[in-house]
C-alpha cells in the first residue's frame, strides 16, 4: 500500500487498466454510480466485447437510477444486461441486521457467478474502490466468498481519484452524488417491506423532481427523516418548504424532520448495535 501513495493518478489509471486487461474477461456488477461506470467504460475500453456489465433491478433500486444506468451503457457502448434481483424474498435481509448487505450481494453475485459461467467469462468485478475499505460494507464478505475482484482498489484508486479520471474521460457520472439502494434508509432492526420501501421510494422520487440532488429520506415509522445537502437544505427550509412537506406526507409519512447534521453516507451506522 505504501507504493501506491507514491502512485501518480496516471500511474494508478496505468495499473488499472494492466489489471483489467490481465483478466481477459469479466462481468461487471454495474449500478449507473460514479464507481462502477468508470470500471466498465474502461473495461470496454481494454477488453471490449468480453466485458459484461449487468445491473439488477429491483424494488431497493430506483426506476431513475435503472434508466441512468441503461442510457451510461449505451453511451460507453458496451455489452449491457438487466436482471431481476429478489432481495426482498430473503428473509435475513427483510429482518434488516447490521449484515444485511451481505445476504443482498450474496445473492447478486451468485446470479453473476452464473451469468460468467455461461458466458465463458474469468471473472466477476465490482466497482470498491480504496476508501471503502474504512467503511462497513457486510457486503464485501460475500465478494470474498464467490471470488468478486475489485480492479479500483487493487490499482489504489480512491473516491476522489475516480472522480477526476471520470471527468477526464468525459463521463456524465463524475460528479454524481452518491447512491445507496433504498435498504439504507432504514434503522438497523426495522423490517424492510415493500410498503415501507415504496413509501421512501415515492417520497425521494419527488424530491428529485423538485430538483434535489444530495438527499436521503430516512424512514422512522411515521415520520421521515430528510437529511440534505448544504443547499438543498436551505431550499427545504426555504422557498420549497411547503411542497416538500405535501411530497413527502404524500408519500404517506405523517410526519416530515429535516435533519441539521445534513446528509452523510452510512448515518444509520452511527447508532448500530456492535457486532
Amino acid at each position: 500500500m505504501n507504493d501506491m501513495e507514491h502512485m501518480t493518478l496516471s500511474d494508478k489509471y496505468q495499473r488499472l487498466r494492466d489489471i483489467i486487461a490481465g483478466m481477459g474477461g469479466g462481468v461487471i456488477a454495474f449500478s449507473g454510480g460514479v464507481d462502477s461506470t468508470f470500471l466498465f467504460a474502461v473495461a470496454v475500453d481494454v477488453l471490449g466485447g468480453n466485458a459484461l456489465a449487468i445491473t439488477a433491478s429491483s424494488a431497493t433500486y430506483p426506476q431513475r437510477e435503472l434508466l441512468e444506468a441503461r442510457e451510461l451503457a449505451s453511451l460507453i457502448g458496451g455489452r449491457h444486461r438487466e436482471i431481476a434481483s429478489e432481495e426482498l424474498d430473503i428473509p435475513e435481509f427483510q429482518d434488516n441486521p447490521r449484515d444485511r448487505c451481505y445476504y443482498c450481494k450474496r445473492e447478486l453475485f451468485g446470479k453473476l457467478r452464473e451469468i460468467a459461467e455461461q458466458e465463458g467469462l474469468p471473472h466477476l468485478l465490482d466497482g470498491s474502490n480504496l476508501d471503502d475499505l474504512n467503511d462497513h460494507r457486510p457486503g464485501r464478505r460475500a465478494a470474498q466468498e464467490l471470488g468478486v475482484r475489485s480492479p479500483l482498489e487493487e490499482a489504489g484508486l480512491t473516491k476522489d481519484d475516480i472522480r477526476r479520471l471520470s471527468q477526464a474521460l468525459k463521463l456524465p457520472t463524475w460528479n454524481k452524488p452518491a447512491f445507496a439502494c433504498l435498504s439504507s434508509r432504514f434503522p438497523y432492526g426495522t423490517a424492510i417491506t415493500p410498503e415501507r420501501v415504496g413509501k421512501v421510494g415515492q417520497a425521494e422520487d419527488a424530491l428529485y423532481e423538485l430538483g434535489f440532488r444530495t438527499l436521503r429520506v430516512r424512514y422512522h415509522g411515521d415520520v421521515a427523516r430528510l437529511e440534505l445537502g448544504e443547499a438543498e437544505y436551505a431550499a427545504a427550509t426555504g422557498p420549497l418548504r411547503e411542497k416538500v412537506i405535501r411530497c413527502v406526507k404524500e408519500a404517506g409519512f405523517s410526519y416530515v424532520a429535516v435533519d441539521l447534521l445534513g446528509y452523510r453516507s452510512g448515518s444509520m451506522n452511527e447508532t448500530a448495535p456492535s457486532g
